[in-house]
């Protein structure tokens, strides 16, 4: 069976969020003898594909960027070539392009849509692209929702009932990090902060993050490269450490020295945060914000660690303070996290429940 990935972005300049998913599918699924390929836009593309892993990645150039929506002119013809010999194309929403890649040419092809997220930002331009959606929605064989929490809170989804599952994101098991490398860091940062990570954006609840630092004075380290939003160093408190991009091995590092992780983010654009799962299989208790998304299925309130109130910087401030004084109580939500993982998130289960998907689909 030959699997086709469609999506705007992906390895090597990107390795977050969807691109981390498509990567967990196609290696997986490699593994026990499907091909899988990715077709994505790069800004500086290759005609012969790249290997990654053990799957292979097919790059057309990005020719504009508008509206968070990353365009190309030859991506129609490599889509069209690729597509004759795919088994099933799986699309990865939202991205409005691969709707209309699917008008155009995709068809006659059995087809899976992964809904990663709701479009919030854009409401201006989703009326104009909602006709388009809907109908792409509706053609789709199969929809897939990333947790339950999502399918049950999407207005759009709640539209695509009668052809959707869950079948929620995994990710694969940790290297423990080297001992060398752990110490390193604690000479730098210490080992009872709060960690965050992710890129810095709009929708993370970095500002929120930050005044509960303040007001806890319980140090915090910020991991992650500046997007949409700026940080002025001069801003930030002074129990608040930024150390921009790491590597994995460093992020294992840091985990293993962290009191807890928090995902501050207060909008539904965080519609899973893969950060939550990292921090949950190295067996640490969270910190995360009731938006109704899947942030609040990997991280179960009272249980794995502690759901507030979005944008909230005093709710923050509390569970900060709740997690940083009772250490037997952060171990038992630690220690039911990584059990959460290991039930719920490993790779092996996202992968075994995609094949089955595509099989039902194949008939």
């Amino acid at each position: 069976m030959n699997i086709l990935h469609v999506y705007k972005t992906y390895l090597p300049e990107n390795f977050m969020g969807v691109p981390r998913v498509i990567y967990e599918l196609s290696e997986g699924l490699t593994k026990i003898g499907m091909t899988s390929e990715v077709l994505a836009l790069y800004e500086n593309s290759n005609k012969e594909p790249l290997l990654v892993g053990n799957h292979h990645v097919h790059q057309v150039e990005r020719n504009l960027h508008i509206a968070s929506t990353s365009l190309s002119y030859s991506i129609f013809g490599k889509f069209r070539e690729l597509a004759k010999n795919a088994d099933i194309v799986h699309y990865h929403f939202p991205w409005p392009l691969a709707d209309v890649l699917y008008c155009l040419h995709g068809r006659a092809k059995p087809s899976v849509v992964t809904y990663h997220s709701d479009i919030i930002k854009q409401r201006n331009l989703l009326r104009l692209y909602k006709p388009i959606m809907n109908r792409f929605l509706s053609a789709a064989d199969a929809i897939v929702a990333t947790s339950p929490n999502y399918a049950e809170t999407s207005p759009v989804l709640l539209r695509h009932q009668e052809n959707l599952s869950v079948i929620p994101v995994g990710i694969g098991e940790r290297t423990d990090p080297d001992k060398a490398l752990v110490d390193s860091w604690r000479m730098q940062v210490g080992d009872s902060f709060f960690l965050f990570v992710g890129a810095l954006r709009y929708y993370k609840g970095i500002p929120y993050l930050l005044e509960a630092a303040r007001q806890t004075g319980i140090p915090i380290v910020i991991v992650g490269g500046t997007d949409s939003i700026e940080i002025n160093p001069a801003d930030l408190p002074q129990n608040a450490t930024m150390v921009g991009a790491v590597s994995d091995e460093d992020k294992e590092a840091l985990l293993s020295l962290c009191r807890g992780l928090i995902l501050p983010s207060h909008l539904r654009s965080e519609a899973f945060g893969i950060a939550l799962l990292e921090a949950a299989r190295a067996g640490k208790p969270m910190i995360s914000c009731d938006i109704g998304t899947g942030t609040s299925f990997v991280n179960k309130h009272g249980k794995t660690g502690l759901v507030v109130a979005p944008g909230n910087s005093d709710a923050l401030a509390e569970a900060m303070r709740k997690l940083f004084d009772d250490q037997a109580l952060a171990n038992t939500f630690g220690e039911n996290a990584r059990k959460h993982y290991e039930a719920n998130f490993q790779a092996n289960t996202m992968c075994k429940n995609y094949l089955e998907l595509y099989r039902q689909i194949i008939g």
